[in-house]
């Protein structure tokens, strides 16, 4: 379901067919041949979906190893194997369908040439790179981590199911996505990959479907064997939506001001799902979720009463602050035009706080001192409020960029857990401390939103 917005990505093409044309421009059609725009063209359908992924792997390919740390502290212990198989699930699928009889795209003999071509683009290119790039797993068993294989091979099949039969029914495009997404988690869970190795992967997988076709289609010199005998499932006018969002939150006051460290939070991250039902165009409900996180500045204090002078001079590290969260709760749609629309909501729902880590790092002359893990903190689990706005221009019928604004509010007690050595280092500080704050922040962001 993640990348099912991607899918309608893919799926932004003007077919010369009726049965897969935007519905916004079936009008257009009756009048006359219509010049294709930028998203209709050829060379855009092909290349744009892979190049946001492929985007999204170099802008996030600094910050490989702080995502990896997000892993290491919430699922350091995860170890499964079935990512080995899952990638080859949406093609074992799709042959599935064709042997059963149900009519896709093109025939069987058609589809294994189209699906022959794109395992062989897709090949190249990962192997390729990799053992040009030789970049060193996480786990360090060898330098072939980038790109990942078997996210480009789940990503090619899913492509190949969504090319054969999303045409028909977007639910197979979701099942086949959403098949390669988890194997694409899988991957970064196991440890075996990072992450931008995984968004590059997906991105070669997708690029590589799309030229099979290309080349395939151009043997054959047409789009496909049953096109004018395909149904198109075209969705309703309420503007039920799944989005994957991305924006920066800010929080209103300083998170880790009861800690008297001199330590601040500062600008975070908020990533993730959301969705909902409309029951007509402008009322519906639905769901939100989301991770948190707020990195802390690292902070000095100079304590010259401590008796062991490594402790004199002192700087404290705090992991970020970061939450798990789900919401629930009303939709309001208005809109404007057949492009624009403004969406409204109000949510309750909960938040789940992550443990994290105060260290200590001594500054004294060289050859003293060192690095030590003095508390640990954990927010507690807590109900929220939240509301917010967001502004949509369509690109077609079943795809938009949402621009949107949150206001979050909860009011967790924050607990930490001191060992010995900050109660000399401090000693007004206790061992065990319990400090309500309030964590009400505001989020700036956009989602690629999709319409079904």
């Amino acid at each position: 379901m993640i990348v099912y917005c991607f899918y309608c990505v893919l799926s932004l093409k003007a077919q010369p067919e009726m049965l897969l044309r935007d519905p916004m421009e079936t009008d257009g059609l009756l009048q006359g041949r219509q010049r294709r725009s930028f998203f209709e063209k050829q060379g855009v359908e092909i290349g744009f979906a892979p190049a946001l992924f492929l985007a999204a792997s170099a802008v996030t390919w600094g910050e490989k190893k702080g995502i990896r740390e997000v892993r290491n502290r919430y699922l350091p212990g995860f170890k499964h194997t079935f990512d080995n198989y899952a990638q080859y699930l949406p093609a074992a699928a799709t042959f599935g369908l064709k042997f059963s009889g149900v009519k896709g795209r093109n025939k069987l003999l058609r589809s294994a040439f189209s699906y022959g071509a794109s395992l062989a683009i897709m090949g190249v290119l990962v192997n390729g790179i990799k053992y040009t790039a030789k970049v060193e797993r996480p786990d360090g068993s060898a330098k072939n981590s980038f790109p990942s294989g078997h996210t480009a091979m789940a990503f090619t099949n899913a492509t190949f199911m969504h090319k054969e039969y999303g045409g028909i029914n977007p639910s197979y495009s979701i099942v086949g996505y959403g098949t390669a997404t988890f194997t694409g988690i899988a991957r970064g869970l196991n440890n075996r990959h990072w992450f931008p190795d995984i968004l590059a992967g997906a991105g070669i997988g997708i690029l590589s479907t799309q030229l099979g076709y290309f080349f395939i289609d151009r043997i054959y010199k047409n789009k496909g064997d049953n096109l004018n005998s395909l149904s198109y499932k075209q969705g309703g006018a309420a503007p039920s939506f799944l989005a994957i969002k991305w924006g920066y939150a800010n929080a209103t006051h300083n998170l880790v001001k009861n800690l008297e460290i001199n330590a601040s939070s500062k600008l975070g991250f908020e990533a993730g799902l959301e969705g909902a039902y409309f029951f007509n165009r402008n009322w519906g409900i639905g769901s939100d979720l989301s991770f948190t996180s707020f990195p802390i500045t690292a902070s000095e204090i100079y304590t010259p009463e401590a008796k062991d002078p490594a402790n004199r001079n002192v700087q404290f590290l705090t992991q970020s602050i970061g939450t798990a969260n789900i919401s629930a709760g009303p939709y309001y749609a208005l809109h404007f035009t057949d492009r624009w629309q403004l969406m409204l909501k109000a949510h309750y729902g909960y938040s789940i706080g992550s443990r994290g880590t105060i260290s200590v790092k001594a500054n004294p002359p060289k050859g003293m001192g060192g690095q030590q893990e003095i508390a640990a903190y954990k927010p507690s689990n807590t109900s929220r409020v939240s509301t917010g706005g967001a502004l949509t221009y369509k690109l077609n019928s079943r795809l938009g960029i949402t621009g949107y604004a949150d206001y979050h509010y909860s009011n967790p007690v924050f607990k930490y857990d001191f060992n010995e050595r900050i109660v000399e280092i401090e000693p007004e500080f206790s061992n065990r401390v319990r400090m309500r704050n309030n964590m009400d922040y505001v989020v700036l962001g956009l989602r690629l939103t999709a319409y079904f």
